[in-house]
C-alpha cells in the first residue's frame, strides 16, 4: 500500500503573486474611484455655477426684451403723435385760409355798406 502524503504548508510563488496583484488592483481601483468621485464633485460645482450664471443671463435677456418692447411702443406712439400733429397743422392751415377768406368777405361787406351809406347821404 501506498502511504498517504503528509500535508505540508508551502508558499506557492504564483499564488502569492496573484493574491498581491488582486489586492493591488483593488487598491488602484479604489484610488481611481476616489479621484473620479472627487472630480465629479468639482464638476457638479462648476455646473451649478454655470446654471446660476445662465439664470442671471436669462433674467437680463428678459429685461432687455422688455425694454425693446417698451421702446417700440414709445416709437409707435411718437409716430402716431407726429401724424396727429400733421393732421392738426393741416386743419389749422385750412381754418386760417377760411378765416382769411371770411375776413375779406366781411371787409367787402363793410366797404359796400360804407359806400352805400355815403351814397345815401
Amino acid at each position: 500500500m501506498v502511504a498517504t502524503p503528509k500535508w505540508r504548508f508551502e508558499y506557492n510563488l504564483d499564488t502569492l503573486l496573484i493574491l498581491f496583484g488582486f489586492a493591488g488592483g483593488l487598491i488602484a481601483w479604489g484610488a481611481t474611484w476616489e479621484r473620479v468621485n472627487a472630480n465629479q464633485h468639482s464638476q457638479v460645482n462648476s455646473i451649478d455655477r454655470l446654471e446660476k450664471r445662465m439664470t442671471a443671463a436669462e433674467a437680463s435677456l428678459r429685461q432687455i426684451d422688455n425694454h425693446e418692447l417698451r421702446i417700440s411702443a414709445v416709437e409707435k406712439q411718437a409716430a402716431d403723435a407726429s401724424t396727429s400733429m400733421k393732421a392738426v397743422e393741416n386743419t389749422l392751415n385750412s381754418l386760417s385760409v377760411g378765416t382769411r377768406v371770411m375776413r375779406e368777405i366781411l371787409q367787402r361787406i363793410e366797404a359796400s355798406q360804407r359806400d352805400g351809406a355815403q351814397l345815401r347821404r
